[in-house]
Protein backbone atom coordinates (compact mmCIF):
# COMPACT_ATOMS: atom_id res chain seq x y z
CA UNK A 1 0.00 0.00 0.00
CA UNK A 2 1.42 3.38 -1.04
CA UNK A 3 -0.50 5.34 1.59
CA UNK A 4 0.27 5.90 5.24
CA UNK A 5 -1.16 2.92 7.17
CA UNK A 6 -1.35 2.86 10.96
CA UNK A 7 -2.50 -0.23 12.85
CA UNK A 8 -3.34 0.09 16.55
CA UNK A 9 -4.24 -2.59 19.06
CA UNK A 10 -6.27 -1.95 22.23
CA UNK A 11 -6.74 -4.41 25.09
CA UNK A 12 -4.70 -7.00 23.22
CA UNK A 13 -1.11 -7.72 22.29
CA UNK A 14 0.26 -6.59 18.95
CA UNK A 15 0.39 -9.41 16.40
CA UNK A 16 2.49 -9.48 13.22
CA UNK A 17 0.05 -11.89 11.57
CA UNK A 18 -2.96 -9.69 12.33
CA UNK A 19 -1.09 -6.61 11.15
CA UNK A 20 -0.16 -8.41 7.90
CA UNK A 21 -3.85 -9.27 7.32
CA UNK A 22 -4.74 -5.60 7.85
CA UNK A 23 -2.02 -4.46 5.42
CA UNK A 24 -3.24 -6.87 2.77
CA UNK A 25 -6.88 -5.77 3.18
CA UNK A 26 -5.91 -2.08 3.17
CA UNK A 27 -3.88 -2.55 -0.02
CA UNK A 28 -6.96 -3.87 -1.80
CA UNK A 29 -8.83 -0.63 -1.09
CA UNK A 30 -6.62 1.18 -3.61
CA UNK A 31 -8.45 -0.66 -6.39
CA UNK A 32 -11.51 1.43 -5.56
CA UNK A 33 -9.86 4.82 -5.04
CA UNK A 34 -6.34 5.51 -6.27
CA UNK A 35 -5.78 8.62 -4.16
CA UNK A 36 -6.11 7.28 -0.61
CA UNK A 37 -3.87 9.45 1.56
CA UNK A 38 -4.05 7.54 4.82
CA UNK A 39 -5.62 4.65 6.64
CA UNK A 40 -5.86 4.05 10.37
CA UNK A 41 -7.11 0.74 11.72
CA UNK A 42 -7.95 0.10 15.36
CA UNK A 43 -8.45 -3.50 16.52
CA UNK A 44 -9.90 -3.80 19.97
CA UNK A 45 -10.72 -6.68 22.27
CA UNK A 46 -13.34 -5.64 24.84
CA UNK A 47 -11.53 -6.87 27.98
CA UNK A 48 -7.98 -8.02 28.33
CA UNK A 49 -8.74 -10.68 30.99
CA UNK A 50 -11.67 -12.30 29.19
CA UNK A 51 -10.32 -15.38 27.34
CA UNK A 52 -13.37 -17.07 25.78
CA UNK A 53 -16.11 -15.47 23.75
CA UNK A 54 -14.02 -12.36 23.12
CA UNK A 55 -15.67 -10.29 20.35
CA UNK A 56 -13.33 -8.02 18.42
CA UNK A 57 -14.20 -4.48 17.43
CA UNK A 58 -12.55 -3.06 14.29
CA UNK A 59 -12.55 0.58 13.21
CA UNK A 60 -11.21 1.64 9.79
CA UNK A 61 -10.60 5.32 8.92
CA UNK A 62 -9.71 5.90 5.26
CA UNK A 63 -8.54 9.40 4.33
CA UNK A 64 -9.13 10.61 0.77
CA UNK A 65 -8.72 14.10 -0.71
CA UNK A 66 -11.71 16.13 0.43
CA UNK A 67 -13.14 13.54 2.78
CA UNK A 68 -12.92 10.55 5.06
CA UNK A 69 -14.59 7.14 5.04
CA UNK A 70 -15.13 5.70 8.51
CA UNK A 71 -16.26 2.18 9.35
CA UNK A 72 -16.99 0.96 12.88
CA UNK A 73 -17.61 -2.77 12.96
CA UNK A 74 -19.07 -3.63 16.34
CA UNK A 75 -19.27 -7.31 17.15
CA UNK A 76 -22.45 -8.86 15.79
CA UNK A 77 -24.90 -10.89 17.83
CA UNK A 78 -23.94 -14.23 16.26
CA UNK A 79 -20.36 -14.21 17.61
CA UNK A 80 -18.61 -14.47 14.23
CA UNK A 81 -16.25 -11.74 15.42
CA UNK A 82 -14.69 -14.08 18.00
CA UNK A 83 -12.17 -14.58 15.19
CA UNK A 84 -10.13 -11.40 14.69
CA UNK A 85 -9.58 -12.22 11.01
CA UNK A 86 -13.35 -12.42 10.38
CA UNK A 87 -13.79 -9.07 12.14
CA UNK A 88 -11.06 -7.52 9.95
CA UNK A 89 -12.56 -8.99 6.77
CA UNK A 90 -16.03 -7.66 7.62
CA UNK A 91 -14.69 -4.21 8.47
CA UNK A 92 -12.74 -3.92 5.22
CA UNK A 93 -15.71 -5.23 3.18
CA UNK A 94 -17.79 -2.43 4.69
CA UNK A 95 -14.97 0.07 4.05
CA UNK A 96 -14.80 -1.02 0.40
CA UNK A 97 -18.56 -0.52 -0.03
CA UNK A 98 -18.45 2.91 1.59
CA UNK A 99 -15.43 3.89 -0.50
CA UNK A 100 -17.24 2.82 -3.69
CA UNK A 101 -20.25 4.91 -2.64
CA UNK A 102 -18.00 7.88 -1.90
CA UNK A 103 -16.35 7.63 -5.32
CA UNK A 104 -19.73 7.29 -7.04
CA UNK A 105 -21.07 10.38 -5.27
CA UNK A 106 -18.02 12.60 -5.68
CA UNK A 107 -16.18 11.53 -8.79
CA UNK A 108 -18.73 10.21 -11.27
CA UNK A 109 -17.98 11.17 -14.80
CA UNK A 110 -20.53 13.40 -16.47
CA UNK A 111 -21.49 11.93 -19.80
CA UNK A 112 -20.26 14.18 -22.57
CA UNK A 113 -22.70 14.61 -25.42
CA UNK A 114 -21.51 15.28 -28.90
CA UNK A 115 -22.47 18.73 -30.13
CA UNK A 116 -25.64 18.83 -32.15
CA UNK A 117 -25.24 19.16 -35.90
CA UNK A 118 -26.41 22.28 -37.75
CA UNK A 119 -28.74 22.46 -40.75
CA UNK A 120 -31.16 24.83 -42.52
CA UNK A 121 -34.87 24.39 -43.05
CA UNK A 122 -35.25 23.67 -46.77
CA UNK A 123 -38.97 22.84 -46.98
CA UNK A 124 -41.81 23.53 -44.53
CA UNK A 125 -45.38 22.24 -44.56
CA UNK A 126 -47.10 23.89 -41.55
CA UNK A 127 -50.55 22.51 -42.43
CA UNK A 128 -49.22 18.94 -42.31
CA UNK A 129 -46.89 19.59 -39.31
CA UNK A 130 -43.60 18.55 -40.94
CA UNK A 131 -40.70 19.84 -42.94
CA UNK A 132 -37.24 18.99 -44.27
CA UNK A 133 -33.77 20.08 -43.26
CA UNK A 134 -30.77 20.36 -45.55
CA UNK A 135 -27.48 19.44 -43.90
CA UNK A 136 -24.14 21.08 -44.83
CA UNK A 137 -23.22 17.90 -46.72
CA UNK A 138 -26.39 18.16 -48.84
CA UNK A 139 -28.53 15.47 -47.20
CA UNK A 140 -32.27 15.99 -46.79
CA UNK A 141 -33.79 15.04 -43.40
CA UNK A 142 -37.47 14.83 -42.47
CA UNK A 143 -38.65 16.37 -39.19
CA UNK A 144 -42.07 16.59 -37.51
CA UNK A 145 -43.60 19.39 -35.45
CA UNK A 146 -43.17 17.26 -32.31
CA UNK A 147 -39.41 17.02 -32.98
CA UNK A 148 -39.00 20.79 -32.59
CA UNK A 149 -38.24 21.85 -29.02
CA UNK A 150 -40.68 24.16 -27.27
CA UNK A 151 -43.17 25.91 -29.53
CA UNK A 152 -40.42 26.47 -32.09
CA UNK A 153 -42.16 24.90 -35.09
CA UNK A 154 -44.40 27.95 -35.58
CA UNK A 155 -41.34 30.26 -35.59
CA UNK A 156 -39.49 28.34 -38.31
CA UNK A 157 -39.14 29.72 -41.83
CA UNK A 158 -37.38 28.40 -44.90
CA UNK A 159 -33.69 29.15 -44.41
CA UNK A 160 -33.88 29.11 -40.58
CA UNK A 161 -30.80 27.59 -38.98
CA UNK A 162 -31.33 24.81 -36.46
CA UNK A 163 -29.38 22.31 -34.41
CA UNK A 164 -30.59 18.74 -34.74
CA UNK A 165 -30.06 15.18 -33.59
CA UNK A 166 -30.44 12.45 -36.18
CA UNK A 167 -31.90 8.97 -35.87
CA UNK A 168 -33.13 6.25 -38.20
CA UNK A 169 -36.87 6.44 -38.79
CA UNK A 170 -39.28 4.10 -40.60
CA UNK A 171 -38.46 5.66 -43.98
CA UNK A 172 -34.80 6.50 -43.41
CA UNK A 173 -32.81 9.10 -41.48
CA UNK A 174 -34.80 11.84 -39.74
CA UNK A 175 -34.21 14.67 -37.31
CA UNK A 176 -35.44 13.47 -33.91
CA UNK A 177 -34.72 16.69 -32.03
CA UNK A 178 -34.69 20.11 -33.68
CA UNK A 179 -33.69 23.24 -31.80
CA UNK A 180 -34.04 26.59 -33.58
CA UNK A 181 -30.99 28.86 -33.23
Amino acid sequence: MKTDLQVSFRNMDRSDAVEAAVREAAGKLERFHDRITGCHVLIEAPHRRHQQGKLYHVRVDVLVPGGEVVVNRDPPEHHAHEDVYVAIRDAFDAARRRLEDYVRRHFTEVKAHEPMATARVSELFPQEDYGFLETPDGRRLYFHRHSVLGAGFDRLDIGSEVHFAEEMGDKGPQASTVRPL
